[in-house]
Order: structure tokens, then C-alpha cells, then sequence
């Protein structure tokens, strides 16, 4: 059995191993981290081999720091990475490598449009019909989406929504209010099957899912990081936020939203807890602009999206694709039967 775990900001770790009798044999550390002095690694291996295939992730830590020699030196990664690999090896988990990536990155939709293309799109890699796929939205009109488990009058400004024309809707995912205009952000779906993420913890999920997006950014020549527990941010604020939804067969839908230039003045009159949120950040009494990707690039939006895609085909392979007419008839469907109705969007009042 084979596992990886690419540590956020670190090094990859690597578990080979078998299992006998229900019990971990042959296990087999490698990686690309630095590990002093050089017999911790057989320790840890030596460790690992006879305990119990279901040993939880939270005692194969453990058991890795006490077979740790006193002094030892663990640089990027943790005994905890090592649990992840040795998790996701037992469980049968893929890396991104093992798939062949669908990229669909179509002309503007409406935001209702967006939901349900989200749903579809998940269901359809779910059933084997599509491949694990990226896709890239545009944005036909501003909108304010709320997570799916939000209360619509606790999260919006109903009457400045309308005043500025900015649509109303709710997602599958959980997380909070995202506030967008078309050209002002950059939001992405990855849809992929639960082995990508076997063995991970939620938190770790988001981070393992968003490790190439610090790529991307990197090569745009942004430092940013991951921050727990779904944030992207750099030593200037937040760059953007990611949500989940998970399928009952594991099938994953993340989605991230980053910031490029928006418009923190409607924003705020829009979103009502956004004024209490960034009221520290001198947004409040202000028509400023949150726009680090702009101004942390220089670069036009089209720029960005264009070079971040390319880095993601660079790492993992990506071929274009398109929505299939099929895609295309169930999401206007749901549009119609769920996300445009008002039972779904005010579902919390």
C-alpha cells in the first residue's frame, strides 16, 4: 500500500507498507524532508511495524515522536504528517497524479446558475460520468452568496441588495457570506473523488486541497499561507476563502473565492456582518478597495486566473473541457426546482 501527504508550505511524506493479519508490516518512510540524525528514520519504521492497521491517526503520531532519538530533528514535516501518509496508504488514497484533470472555464453564468453547476458537477464525478475537473467561474451579475447553513437576515442588507442590484443565494457548502461582482474576484471548484482526500481530517483537507494555490501564488510572486481553517492569507490580510461539501460516497466539492478588486464600500452596506468584521480594518468609513490580488500582482485579472491555471497543469495535468448538454439541462433544472425558489434561499430566515 502506497500513501502521500504533501505537508502545506513543507515537504512530501511517503508511506509504502503492507498489511497483515491487520497489523502494519514492511512499513517503509520516504519523502523529500530533512531528518537528523539518519537511524530516526529506520526507528520510525520499526515503530510503525506490528501496530494495528486501525490505529488512529492521533496514537500513530505518537508513537512516531516516542521512537523519535532525543535530539532529533524533523524539517518539513511532523509526526503527524507521517500518521497522515501512513492513513492514507492503509486507506487506499490517490494523489492528485492519479487523475486525469477536466479544466471547464465557460462564459458568464448567473449566480443561481453557478449553485447548481457546483451540485451537478459533484454528482457527475461522483457517478464516473466526468472526471475529476477545475473549473473557473465568471460572474454574469454581482451576488451575494451565503453559506448553506446561514441565516439570510443576519447575514444581508436586503434593502441595499436590491438598491445595488446584487443577487441573493445560498450554496451546498457551509462557510460564510462571499460578496462578488463580475471582474472583482476569482473563484474556482475542484470536484474530485473521496481518495484524494482519504485519511485527511477536514481541517487538513482544506490545506491539502489548497497547496497549490500557494504554488500559484508563489509564481505570481505572493507569499501566502494557509490559515486554518479555511483561509488563504499573506502578511498583507486575507487573499481569499474555501468551502466544502462532502457527498455520502466522499466525493469532494471545494471551492475557493479570492479576492481580486472589490468594492469594500458597497460590500459593507451590503453584508451586514461584514461592517463588524472589518470595522478594525479602516474599512468602515471608507470607499476603499480590498484588492490584493490587483495590487499584490499588478497584473489583469485574466493574467492571474491564466497564470494559476497553468501552474496547476504543470503540477498535476489538466485537459480542456466543456459542460455537456446533459450538464447544462439538469443544472437549469435545479435552478428552476431549488436554488431560485424561496424555500432553499431563505431556508434559515
Amino acid at each position: 500500500m502506497h500513501g502521500e501527504y504533501k505537508v502545506p508550505g513543507g515537504k512530501l511524506v511517503v508511506a509504502d507498507l503492507d498489511v497483515v493479519d491487520g497489523r502494519l508490516q514492511n512499513v517503509r518512510l520516504a519523502g523529500d524532508f530533512f531528518l537528523e540524525p539518519d537511524e530516526a528514520l529506520e526507528a520510525i519504521d520499526a515503530a510503525l511495524t506490528g501496530i494495528p492497521a486501525d490505529t488512529h491517526a492521533t496514537d500513530l503520531a505518537n508513537t512516531v515522536r516516542a521512537a523519535l532519538p532525543p535530539g532529533a530533528m524533523l524539517l518539513g514535516f511532523t509526526p503527524e504528517s507521517v500518521a497522515t501518509a501512513v492513513r492514507r496508504a492503509v486507506g487506499g488514497a490517490s494523489s492528485w497524479t492519479d487523475h486525469d484533470w477536466q479544466f471547464v472555464h465557460t462564459g458568464p453564468q448567473a449566480p443561481q446558475m453557478h449553485m447548481a453547476l457546483d451540485e451537478v458537477l459533484t454528482r457527475e464525478v461522483a457517478s464516473g460520468r466526468r472526471g475529476p475537473t477545475l473549473r473557473v467561474w465568471e460572474w454574469a451579475s454581482p451576488a451575494v452568496v451565503i453559506g448553506s447553513f446561514q441565516s439570510l437576515a443576519n447575514e444581508v442588507d436586503d434593502t441595499a441588495a436590491k438598491e445595488f442590484g446584487v443577487e441573493v443565494v445560498r450554496r451546498i457548502s457551509g462557510g460564510g457570506a462571499m460578496f462578488v461582482e463580475p471582474g472583482n474576484t476569482i473563484t474556482y471548484s475542484v470536484y474530485a473523488p473521496g481518495s484524494l482526500v482519504e485519511g485527511l481530517s477536514f481541517t487538513e483537507s482544506y490545506a491539502f486541497l489548497d497547496d497549490w494555490v500557494l504554488v500559484a501564488l508563489g509564481d505570481l510572486g505572493i507569499k501566502a499561507w494557509y490559515q486554518p481553517i479555511n483561509d488563504i492569507t499573506t502578511d498583507q490580510g486575507k487573499i481569499a476563502g474555501a468551502a466544502q461539501k462532502r457527498l455520502a460516497d466522499g466525493t469532494v466539492l471545494h471551492h475557493v473565492t479570492m479576492s481580486y478588486d472589490i468594492d469594500a464600500a458597497k460590500m459593507l452596506q451590503v453584508l451586514r456582518i461584514g461592517r463588524e468584521k472589518l470595522k478594525g480594518k479602516g474599512l468602515a468609513s471608507a470607499a476603499k478597495r480590498v484588492d490584493p490580488l490587483r495590487r499584490q500582482t499588478g497584473l489583469p485579472r485574466e493574467q492571474v486566473i491564466d497564470s494559476m491555471v497553468g501552474t496547476f497543469r504543470r503540477q498535476y495535468g489538466l485537459s480542456d473541457s466543456e459542460l455537456t448538454a446533459q450538464e447544462i439541462a439538469q443544472a437549469e433544472n435545479l435552478v428552476r426546482t431549488k436554488f431560485a425558489t424561496d424555500g432553499w434561499i431563505s431556508r434559515i430566515p
